[in-house]
């Protein structure tokens, strides 16, 4: 290999202002478009398709059939000079789109590092993915929507537009999220209802059980019937105000927008 030891296979289409790092690899009858950035070590396979002004991390491997950094699949986008930001060591498999941001969301989508979309998965315009999230096939992110960190989304499932889905939460297959998913939440149905908290993804990531005890506790008073859905937020943010978990619950709900709403248990 050659150029700082990369590997470009000859039906490869990659534009000469686009940026490659050291070691990437770009199979056959790729597209690299002009604004791309490619950081070391990446690895593209066959048909996949990069345009727009993306920048995508090292060691980030994307699989045939891809689509990364179109525009956005909205009538208001105007043509502006908006982005696609994608961390290091993805992977993005089969069929999966990736849009650039738009001026009405700040111009930029971001993806964090070590996440994994899986097959036909989609992340639109505007959209903020955390760290070591999963989008299993079919998963899709409309505009503007917020994933937290280690958030696994199951197959067939959709979140609306401007949704929140906190760190740690759990979707449910061929669930429909119409509101904001707590951090640590397990939501499932075909629109989505809390089933209680994601105690698989908390053990696995290393959560004590005194700490998933607490947890459980603060959400059994958060949803209880007693009082209103303010009063007892605060009296749980009192009660538990030096625990890290509960905190970060309990200023996911308080930043929610007058626009969401938090998702509720309940029948699904």
């Amino acid at each position: 290999m050659t150029s700082q030891e990369r590997s470009i296979h000859p039906t490869a289409i990659v534009d000469k202002a686009a940026e490659l790092g050291a070691g990437v690899e770009i199979g056959p009858y790729c597209v690299i478009g002009p604004h791309v950035v490619l950081g070391d070590g990446c690895r593209l396979h066959a048909h996949v398709v990069l345009d727009g002004r993306t920048r995508i991390g090292a060691e980030t491997e994307i699989f045939p059939f891809s689509s990364i950094g179109q525009i956005p699949q909205d009538l208001k986008y105007g043509g502006e000079p908006s982005e696609l930001v994608i961390g290091a060591r993805n992977v993005i498999r089969e069929h999966v789109t990736m849009n650039i941001g738009t001026e009405g969301g700040g111009m930029l989508t971001k993806v964090g590092d070590d996440c994994l979309f899986m097959a036909a998965s989609h992340v639109a315009h505007d959209c903020v993915v955390g760290n070591n999230v999963i989008l299993a096939n079919n998963a899709t992110l409309a505009g503007h929507v917020t994933v937290g960190e280690f958030a696994i989304l199951g197959g067939l499932s959709a979140a609306r537009q401007f949704v929140r889905i906190g760190k740690h939460a759990m979707v449910g297959g061929l669930t429909g999220v119409e509101n904001d998913v707590i951090p640590f939440g397990l939501v499932m149905g075909d629109r989505a209802r809390l089933s209680g908290l994601n105690l698989i993804g908390l053990k696995r990531r290393g959560y004590s059980q005194e700490q998933i005890a607490e947890l459980r506790k603060a959400y059994r008073l958060l949803f209880a019937d007693e009082g209103t859905f303010q009063e007892r937020v605060e009296s749980v943010a009192y009660e538990f105000s030096d625990h890290e978990a509960v905190a970060d619950i309990i200023g996911f709900i308080r930043a929610t927008s007058s626009r969401g709403a938090i998702c509720q248990p309940g029948r699904t």
